[in-house]
């Protein structure tokens, strides 16, 4: 491949990405019952650090899905290889969703969601925790 196409490929899958963070971070803000940039306004540690390892995980979920195994495999075409990221993407996001589902249904302690609307940053850090780890694993799976 030439200079000139690797460079269109670099600005399009960063757009891609850019705009399926974006995406990710919304359907996130889904699962948590507080609005992100209300609670980040007022300072809402414990969203900061969410947000943060959700960032964070979408970005390792969304590498993997740029560099999936079916992109090495064969010599595919620029339409191929978004059309292989997104679908990857959003398998790995919709886990990433489910998983933080089940650890906060399957922890009877308290409520993740509660505690974060509260500010507790002890919450956010573990759901950060949380974000990350399951990220790895779903990227292990994705590439």
């Amino acid at each position: 491949m030439n200079v000139v196409m690797d460079i269109v490929n670099v600005a399009i899958f960063s757009v891609i990405g850019i705009v399926l963070m974006m995406v990710g971070n919304f359907l996130i803000d889904l699962i948590v019952p507080c609005h992100f940039p209300t609670e980040i306004k007022k300072g809402n540690v414990a969203v900061g650090w969410l947000s943060a390892g959700s960032f964070i995980g979408i970005g390792v979920i969304l590498r993997s899905a740029i560099i999936s195994p079916a992109a090495e495999a064969v010599e595919e075409s620029l339409v191929a290889g978004i059309g292989g990221t997104i679908l990857y993407f959003a398998l790995g996001i919709v886990f990433l969703m489910l998983g933080y589902v089940v650890v906060n249904l399957f922890n009877k302690q308290y409520n993740l969601n509660d505690e974060i609307g509260k500010g507790n940053a002890a919450a956010g850090i573990m759901v950060f925790g949380i974000f990350v780890g399951l990220a790895a694993v779903i990227s292990g799976v994705i590439y």
